[in-house]
């Protein structure tokens, strides 16, 4: 046992004790016991003792946090495998050609912005991962995922460039990504961007709490794989560094216990905590390393403190009375980071200086060994130590919580200081200091004029990097894309009942979920069809898929559902398809978004279909999936109940009237809002085949009504002008000579409406010409890449009607303004929406409500032709 538990034991002991000597004898047989039988039979005993004080209600359970000290003993730690000098001075270089591309480009442009604080403080972390952990994908190891701390993603191409990934025309690009290849050189993203550097990154996690969500259920995902024997993922793991005030974000939190319930312990989180955010002390009050280890350790999580650099070890040894342990649980964040902004005299008089026996502790240091003490996350013999406990953990995911300085080694020009989130520039005395401080070898002119540093290719430094990342199987990050193209069934065979619907009755979303289970029938592209739903099967007519494929469950099922011997009945298994995620829209777009991008992450193309109320896609979780679709992600995503007039009893946050305005701002997104069955059979095929067999970077959004109605079949050699936004639908009432004629758009849910307006119309004398649109985004696209403006897709629809344009749709006005410009010149124009707030009524109310009904569209049409 160590020296320092035994004070402590006694300091957390109350004051008010009624017999000290009996107290004193339990302790005494405590410690004797640990002497005696070990950690582990002590354990058992406290086990035991805690089963009986709750079974007699004393009202007692166990703090969840422990003294802040490392977790592991200093007689716990591995013999240290690696060359500390060599990467002391390898993450030396790493820090300064960071620093460099960061201050360069500062200079050069004001504007640019970077950080250098965070990866100074993160930099030991990375390293100590990259030589000793993370492993590259090679024939022999598929790869671990690693999702890195946006922030410092200057360090990470900081190693890009030693390794010879990227070069120093590259580095002096950082940021300026138009501007690059004018000058023949690569411009660096600003954070980790796998759209924009497609090659480098594999994961986007500039956008706060998304990385630790996503690299949850990326875990899962690889369970999931290896359950369902499509490919095995038990080797590997995913690594996550996060920041401390990163976990704020209710993402980062939302998911721990899933990590726990599903054992994941082929995830390891490491939290740099050093303390700040952006504009000061995380939480300055109180010790965010003590929170978070209560958070996680009752989430069920395995955690791993990494508090105190090998140089605080003398120092603990020597406290044979608890002086350091105390003084460390009564320093709160706010006043640890003053002691990091200040010098070691400081620190003597401030910290040893509290009482006699800290002073005592610090007789025979100098000032500056008192600066030099390491804290936990910036020692690369702990860290490792730390890594390779948890690499070896069963049965828990785990985190470390790696205590650090922001801008370790900054010194007066920015460590631990509030500003120094936002530091990037230097002068030349700071640069000078930072260059003496990490002991680099450039002069005084290369530090001034901010030269990049790179050792001779046959130096010691340079066969370690490479021989550490050979052995690990090459360079990390890496994006790759090679993967098996999957043949795609005949429409046919899954999807004729839709395209000759022969007027049956049925809402598109029960078209979709019969197509979806004929799909998962199919021998070759069955299996990697991931349907994800958040907690709404049943709402969307999945029961039946139940049985068919199964629920996906790491544990299988340990109970008799009530249903059992419906055909519906639930089942789960541990080879189950179907990713039910709960009441969770955060999750299941993550759980999407982990499949989606399989074919890159795992080499295996998968096909997810999530399916969810669509009002709670793009407004609810609209930053996850525009971080999927940074990500290149390849699936389907169904608005189910879409639109603002549908799902009529649920009112205003379940009535969807913008998803497919916000799904028009994402480039490698293709929205469909198809009305009928036979439509969507077409654009599920051709979606299918752009991203499986063609292996196109887009996905795709598809919205979905839950109103039965009689579905037409598809017209005769429309299916490409479906997929290119619209087609003609119908003609109604007299065409040529009519003195009237009008034509009408309509999508989604609406356009019954329109047919039923033409309907009216028609009756009263009026030529009629409807046009189905499927796409109101895609017709504006195709508008938008037509330089002279006359031959889009739209344009050439509308050239062959007649009188004014009426556009209705179950939306926002905004969505079918977006075509505005590509109605051809002298037609009228006008569009009716659904704006404002949803609200509780029949379907037929809402419509009148919102003038999106029969009634409305065909007064619309009249009063555009009396104008």
């Amino acid at each position: 046992m160590n020296a320092p538990y035994e004070p402590l034991l006694s300091t957390m002991i109350k004051t008010h004790d009624i017999d000290p000597e009996e107290t004193a004898e339990w302790r005494e047989a405590l410690l004797s016991l640990i002497d005696t039988q070990g950690s582990a039979r002590a354990r058992q005993i406290l086990d035991e003792l805690a089963v009986v004080a709750r079974q007699q209600r004393t009202g007692w359970q166990p703090e969840l946090n422990t003294p802040y000290m490392n977790t592991i003993a200093v007689d716990e730690q591995p013999v240290f495998p690696g060359d500390l000098a060599t990467e002391e001075r390898l993450v030396a270089i790493m820090r300064w050609n960071a620093l460099a591309m960061v201050v360069r480009a500062n200079q050069a442009y004001g504007e640019l912005g970077g950080h250098i604080a965070s990866y100074a403080s993160v930099a030991d972390l990375f390293e100590t991962g990259f030589h000793h952990f993370f492993h590259a994908r090679n024939e022999q190891h598929r790869g671990d995922l690693v999702f890195f701390q946006p922030h410092s993603a200057p360090g990470v191409y900081a190693r890009a460039f030693l390794e010879g990934r990227l070069s120093e025309a590259d580095l002096m690009h950082y940021r300026q990504e138009i501007t690059a290849s004018a000058d023949g050189a690569r411009g660096l993203s600003s954070y980790p961007h796998p759209w924009l550097m497609p090659d480098f990154w594999q994961f986007p996690t500039g956008s706060m709490g998304l990385g630790p969500i996503s690299s949850i259920y990326h875990a899962r995902f690889m369970r999931y794989l290896t359950n369902r024997q499509l490919q095995d993922c038990s080797a590997r793991k995913v690594w996550g560094v996060f920041g401390d005030g990163e976990m704020d974000e209710p993402e980062s939190m939302s998911a721990l216990t899933l990590a726990a319930r599903e054992k994941l312990d082929n995830l390891v989180w490491v939290v740099n905590c050093n303390l700040q955010r952006l504009d000061g002390p995380v939480r300055g009050n109180g010790r965010i390393i003590d929170e978070l280890e209560k958070l996680f350790a009752g989430a069920g999580w395995k955690v791993i403190k990494l508090v105190w650099g090998s140089d605080w070890d003398g120092l603990l040894a020597r406290d044979t009375t608890g002086a350091l342990l105390r003084a460390f649980a009564n320093t709160v964040d706010g006043q640890m980071q003053t002691f990091a902004a200040k010098d070691g005299r400081f620190n003597r008089d401030n910290f040893f200086g509290q009482n006699e026996e800290l002073a005592r502790l610090a007789q025979g240091m100098t000032d500056e060994q008192i600066d030099r003490l390491k804290r936990g996350g910036h020692d690369i013999v702990k860290i490792h130590a730390a890594y390779a406990a948890a690499a070896a953990h069963q049965g828990q995911p785990t985190v470390i919580l790696a205590h650090t300085k922001k801008g370790f080694g900054m010194g007066s020009a920015g460590q631990g200081k509030m500003t120094t989130h936002s530091q990037k520039k230097f002068d030349e005395q700071d640069l000078i200091d930072y260059r003496n401080r990490f002991d680099l070898p450039l002069s005084d002119e290369q530090v001034k004029g901010l030269s990049f540093y790179k050792p001779a290719d046959d130096s010691a430094e340079m066969r370690y990097l490479r021989e550490h990342r050979a052995h690990l199987g090459g360079s990390l990050p890496k994006r790759e894309t090679l993967c098996d193209r999957l043949p795609v069934p005949a429409l046919a065979s899954y999807g004729q009942f839709a395209l000759q619907a022969d007027g049956k009755e049925m809402s598109t979303t029960m078209a979709f979920v019969r197509m979806l289970g004929n799909l998962l029938k199919d021998r070759q592209l069955g299996p990697r069809i991931v349907p994800i739903v958040a907690d709404e099967a049943r709402t969307f007519g999945m029961a039946n898929l139940f049985k068919q494929v199964g629920i996906y469950s790491s544990v299988g099922q340990r109970y008799a559902p009530e249903d059992i011997g419906s055909v519906l009945s639930y089942r789960e298994a541990t080879d189950g398809q179907i990713l039910e995620e709960g009441i969770s829209e955060a999750g299941a777009i993550a759980s999407w978004t982990a499949a989606a991008t399989s074919y890159s992450v795992h080499g295996l193309a998968m096909l997810p279909f999530y399916i969810y109320y669509s009002m709670f896609g793009f407004q609810r979780v609209g930053d996850a999936i525009w971080a999927a679709a940074d990500q290149r992600a390849r699936g389907f995503l169904l608005g189910a109940t879409s639109g603002r007039t549908t799902l009529g009893g649920e009112g205003l946050q379940h009535q969807d009237g913008s998803s497919h305005l916000v799904a028009a701002t994402i480039p490698n997104c293709k929205a469909y809002d198809p009305a009928f069955s036979g439509e969507l059979a077409v654009i599920l095929d051709a979606g299918m085949r752009e991203m499986v067999e063609q292996q196109a970077d887009v996905f795709y959004y598809v919205t979905l009504m839950n109103e039965n109605y009689a579905q037409p079949d598809l017209p005769a050699g429309v299916e490409a002008d479906v997929l290119r936004g619209g087609y003609r639908f119908g003609v109604y009432g007299p065409q040529d000579g009519a003195a009237q004629r009008v034509t009408l758009l309509g999508s989604g849910a609406i356009l019954n409406e329109v047919i039923k307006a033409a309907h009216q119309l028609a009756a009263q004398g009026v030529g009629v010409e409807v046009l189905s649109i499927t796409s109101w985004s895609e017709l504006a696209r195709d508008g938008m890449a037509d330089e002279t403006g006359t031959s889009s897709h739209l344009m050439r629809l509308l050239s062959a009607t007649h009188g004014p344009v009426i556009a209705a749709t179950d939306y926002v006005r905004a969505v079918p303004e977006s075509v505005r410009a590509f109605v051809p010149e002298g037609r009228r124009y006008s569009t009716l929406g659904t704006d404002g707030f949803g609200r509780s009524d029949t379907r037929a109310a809402l419509r009148r409500f919102f003038a999106v009904d029969a009634d409305s569209i065909a007064q619309a049409a009249l009063t555009a032709l009396a104008r």
